[in-house]
C-alpha cells in the first residue's frame, strides 16, 4: 500500500507539470495574438486550435491511469550493518555512560525502520547478547572475599541502580521493538524483563553472590533490632531488587522470619527472668511496633502476617501462663489501668489469651474476695472493702478489657462464688453497715451518695441470695423472708424491690409447674417419661447469666417447646431465653453393680446421653453433638471422668483433656450410695483455695508480726526470748503459733534489724 501512494503521487506529478506547460503555452498565445494589429489576419485554423483548448468539454477528459513502477525501491546492501553499528555503539555508551553521538530520535527511527524490513528477530537477538555480555562482566566484582559486607551492600545497589537506570534508557531507544515484535510474541520477554532475568540470572542467582547479599540483610536488620542506626533506604532499594527479581520469597524471607524467631524465642526466655511484668509488656508493645515500622518501611507487605505473628508467639503465646502467674496478681491489686490495658491489648492478639486471662482474672477475685469474707478479724471493715474490690473490678473490666461481656460475666461469678463460702455473715454484717449508714443519714453523706451506696450494696446482696433459691440451697425459705421484710422496713421497699422480686419469680414458678403438669394430663401425648420443672427469671431481678446455645436431645426440646406454647398462650407478649447453664438433672443409670441416681448438671447430661448410643466416642465428636463451649466442655468432662465419680473412663488417663482423647461409659462404676450428685470441677476446689487464702491470710499477717517485733525491740533495745515473745501476743490480736514467731524472729536476724547477744544466745539486741 506505502508503494502503490508512492507511485500515484509521481504519476500526478507528471500529468500536472504537462498540464501546466500547455497552460503556459496557450497564455503566451493569447499574448502574442493580442498584439497583432487587427483580427483579419489571423488564420482562421490557428484560432479554432485556441478555442479547442480554452472550451474543454469533460465529456472529452481522458481517464487517468496509475501503473505500477518496474521496480520497488532496495535498501543498501550494507543497511543492516550500519544501522546495528549505529544502535550498538549508542548501548554501549549508556552501559559505560559515555556521552552518544546520535540523537535518540535518530536511533528510534533506525529500531523502527529495521523493524519495518523485518530485522526485528535479529535486533532483539543482538541487543539481548549484547546485554548479556556487559551484565555477565559485573559479576567479577562482587567474588572478592576480603571486601567489607556493608560495602559489597552499597556496590550490589549502586550495581543495581545502574543497570535499572541503564535499561529504562535502552528501552526508550528500543521502544519500537518491544512495543510490535515483542508484543506479537508473547513467549518473548520484553526488554525490561530481559534485564531483570539476566542479572538476576549472572549475579544474583550465584549461589555465594546471593548468599552475601542476604546475610547482609540481616546483618543490618539485627543491627538496627540492638538499636543501632542503619541506612533504611539501602535496605529498601535491596529488598527491592529482590522482589523485582522475584527471589525475595525463597532467598531472604524465610531466612529471615528464622532468624526473628531464634532472636526472639531467646529474648522472651530472657527478659521473663530479668524484667518486671509491666517493663515486659511495654517491651513486647515496642517490638511489635518496630517490626511494624519495618514492614512500612523496607520489607515486603506480604511478609507483615507471618513476621508480626512470629513476634506474637515467641513473645506471648509462649508466655502466656508465666505473664499471668507472675505478674497478674500484682496488677490487679495496685489497680495499674495503663498495664492492664496494656495486657488486654496484647493477649488479644494470640489464641486463647484472652480466655486464659479472663480465668486467671476469675481466680484472683476469688482468692482476694475469701481473704476479705473468711477472715473474722476482718469483720468489721468487710463490707466496706467488697465494695471498694467490686468497684476496682468493674472499673477495670470497664477500662482496661474493654466491656468485655465474657469478663463482666467472669466477674459476677466470681463474686457470687466466694460471697457465699461463709454461711450467713456477709449477710448479716451488709445488713448492719446498711443499719448504721441509714441511722446516721445525711450526717455521712449526701442522699444522693447514700442512694449509690444502697445501689452497691444491692448488688452484693444479689450474689448472696441469687444461687441459693435457684439450686435450692435455702436452709428456710421463711428465714430468707424474714430477713427480708426486716431489711425492706429498715430500707424501705425500693431496696429490696428485686430480692422480693427473686421471691416472687420461685412462688410463681411452683403455680406454673403445678398447671403444666395438668396440662400435660389432660392432653396426652407420646412424650419421653421426663418429669420437667421450669423456674421462669424475670431478667431484670436476677445476676446476668451469659446466654450460650447448645445442643439438647429431641425429647427435651420438644417438652421445651410444649412449655413455651403453653406459657405463651397465658402471658402474651413475653419472650423466653432458657439458660442451659442452669440447669441440672437426675438421670437413672444402670451399672455392672446395679441401678444408681446420678445428680448432674445439664452439661453433664447431654455428655452421659451420648454413651445411650455408642460405647467409645471421642472429645470432638462430643463437643460437634453438644455443641458446648470448649472451656466448659473441659471441665465437664473432666468432672466425668477424671473426678470421684468417675462414671466414663478417659483414653489416655491423665488430668487434662486434649482434642485427641477418647472416652468409654465405665459400666465397673461402683458407689455405697444410690443417688450420687458429681460436682463440677470448680465446686471440687474448695480445700485448695481455702489452703491459698490461708497462706495468703499468714503471709500478710508476717509483716505485722515483723512490725511488732522491730518495735519492741527498738523500745527494749535488749530483750530475753521468753519476754519478747509474751510482748508480742499482748500486742497482737490474732492468734499465732510460737514457732511461727521464731521463724519470723530468725527473719530479722537474718536481715539486720537484730542480733543475738554474744554472751547470751537467749538474749536479743536490737541493731540501730
Amino acid at each position: 500500500m506505502f508503494l502503490l501512494e508512492y507511485k500515484a503521487e509521481q504519476v500526478l506529478k507528471r500529468v500536472g507539470a504537462a498540464r501546466k506547460r500547455d497552460l503556459g503555452n496557450m497564455t503566451e498565445n493569447t499574448v502574442n495574438s493580442s498584439r497583432r494589429p487587427n483580427f483579419s489576419n489571423i488564420p482562421q485554423n490557428g484560432l479554432n486550435r485556441n478555442l479547442n483548448l480554452l472550451n474543454i468539454k469533460p465529456t472529452t477528459a481522458k481517464k487517468l491511469v496509475i501503473k505500477n513502477l518496474k521496480s520497488e525501491p532496495k535498501l543498501p546492501d550494507d543497511y543492516r550493518e550500519q544501522t546495528w553499528d549505529k544502535l550498538r555503539s549508542a548501548v554501549l555508551a549508556i552501559q559505560q555512560s559515555k556521552p552518544n553521538q546520535y540523537s535518540l530520535e535518530e536511533l528510534y527511527q533506525a529500531v523502527e525502520n529495521m523493524c519495518n524490513h523485518k530485522m526485528a528477530p535479529t535486533l532483539y537477538t543482538r541487543l539481548y547478547n549484547l546485554t548479556e555480555n556487559h551484565v555477565s562482566h559485573n559479576i567479577e566484582q562482587f567474588l572478592a572475599e576480603s571486601m567489607d559486607r556493608f560495602l559489597f551492600l552499597k556496590k550490589m545497589n549502586e550495581t543495581w541502580l545502574a543497570h535499572c537506570n541503564q535499561m529504562i534508557m535502552i528501552r526508550s531507544i528500543f521502544l519500537y521493538l518491544d512495543r510490535t515484535y515483542v508484543l506479537q510474541n508473547p513467549n518473548i520477554a520484553s526488554i525490561w524483563d530481559m534485564g531483570l532475568e539476566l542479572f538476576s540470572k549472572h549475579i544474583l542467582l550465584n549461589t555465594l553472590v546471593q548468599t552475601r547479599v542476604v546475610e547482609g540483610l540481616l546483618m543490618l536488620i539485627e543491627k538496627e533490632r540492638q538499636g543501632d542506626k542503619v541506612d533504611r533506604t539501602l535496605l529498601k532499594s535491596l529488598l527491592r531488587m529482590l522482589t523485582d527479581l522475584q527471589i525475595y520469597d525463597k532467598a531472604f524471607e524465610q531466612k529471615f522470619l528464622q532468624s526473628t524467631e531464634r532472636l526472639y524465642a531467646a529474648e522472651g526466655q530472657r527478659l521473663m527472668q530479668e524484667l518486671e511484668v509491666p517493663d515486659y509488656l511495654a517491651h513486647v508493645d515496642k517490638r511489635i511496633n518496630e517490626e511494624n515500622e519495618r514492614v512500612l518501611h523496607y520489607l515486603d507487605s506480604g511478609t507483615k502476617y507471618q513476621l508480626i505473628h512470629t513476634v506474637e508467639k515467641q513473645l506471648l503465646s509462649e508466655h502466656v501462663t508465666n505473664i499471668l502467674q507472675k505478674g497478674l496478681d500484682q496488677l490487679l491489686s495496685e489497680n495499674r489501668i495503663s498495664d492492664l490495658t496494656l495486657l488486654y491489648q496484647l493477649l488479644s492478639r494470640v489464641k486463647n489469651g484472652l480466655t486464659e486471662l479472663c480465668t486467671a482474672f476469675n481466680s484472683f477475685i476469688k482468692t482476694r474476695g475469701r481473704t476479705i469474707v473468711i477472715d473474722p478479724e476482718k469483720d468489721k471493715t468487710m463490707v466496706q472493702e467488697l465494695l471498694d474490690f467490686k468497684d476496682a473490678m468493674d472499673n477495670i473490666v470497664a477500662t482496661c478489657f474493654n466491656k468485655n461481656e465474657k469478663f463482666s460475666n467472669s466477674l459476677k461469678e466470681a463474686f457470687e462464688h466466694f460471697i457465699n463460702q461463709r454461711t450467713n455473715k456477709p449477710a448479716e454484717l451488709i445488713a448492719k453497715f446498711v443499719d448504721s449508714k441509714l441511722r446516721a443519714g445525711n450526717k455521712e453523706a449526701t442522699e444522693e451518695e447514700l442512694e449509690r451506696l444502697l445501689d452497691r450494696i444491692m448488688v452484693l446482696f444479689r450474689f448472696i441470695h441469687a444461687k441459693r433459691l435457684l439450686v435450692g440451697k435455702s436452709a428456710s425459705v421463711d428465714a430468707e423472708k424474714s430477713m427480708l421484710s426486716k431489711l425492706k422496713q429498715e430500707c424501705g421497699g425500693g431496696f429490696t424491690s428485686k430480692l422480693e422480686g427473686m421471691f416472687k419469680d420461685m412462688e410463681l414458678s411452683k403455680d406454673i409447674n403445678v398447671a403444666f403438669k395438668q396440662h400435660l394430663n389432660v392432653n396426652t401425648r407420646n412424650l419421653a417419661p421426663i418429669d420437667m420443672t421450669v423456674n421462669i427469671l424475670t431478667m431484670g431481678y436476677w445476676p446476668t447469666y451469659q446466654a450460650m446455645d447448645v445442643t439438647l436431645p429431641d425429647q427435651m426440646v420438644r417438652f421445651q417447646d410444649i412449655f413455651k406454647d403453653f406459657y405463651l398462650s397465658k402471658h402474651s407478649g413475653r419472650k423466653l431465653q432458657w439458660q442451659p447453664t442452669l440447669g441440672y438433672c437426675v438421670l437413672k443409670a444402670t451399672f455392672r453393680s446395679g441401678p444408681k441416681e446420678l445428680v448432674v448438671s445439664l452439661f453433664q447430661t447431654l455428655v452421659i446421653l451420648l454413651f445411650n448410643k455408642y460405647d467409645e466416642v471421642t472429645f470432638e465428636y462430643i463437643k460437634a453433638a453438644t455443641n458446648i463451649e470448649d472451656g466448659e466442655l473441659r471441665r465437664t468432662l473432666q468432672s466425668l471422668a477424671c473426678g470421684k465419680a468417675r462414671v466414663l473412663n478417659k483414653i489416655p488417663k491423665g488430668r487434662d483433656i486434649e482434642d485427641n482423647d477418647k472416652f468409654k461409659f465405665n459400666n465397673e462404676f461402683t458407689n455405697k450410695l444410690f443417688r450420687i450428685k458429681i460436682n463440677q470441677i470448680q465446686m471440687k476446689e474448695t480445700t485448695e483455695e481455702q489452703k491459698a487464702t490461708e497462706e495468703r491470710v499468714f503471709q500478710d499477717r508476717q509483716y505485722q508480726i515483723d512490725a511488732a517485733i522491730v518495735r519492741i525491740m527498738k523500745m527494749r533495745k535488749t530483750l530475753s526470748h521468753n519476754l519478747l515473745i509474751s510482748e508480742l501476743y499482748l500486742q497482737l490480736k490474732f492468734p499465732v503459733k510460737p514457732a511461727d514467731l521464731k521463724k519470723r524472729i530468725e527473719s530479722l536476724i537474718d536481715r539486720d534489724y537484730m542480733e543475738r547477744d554474744k554472751d547470751n544466745p537467749n538474749q536479743y539486741n536490737y541493731v540501730a
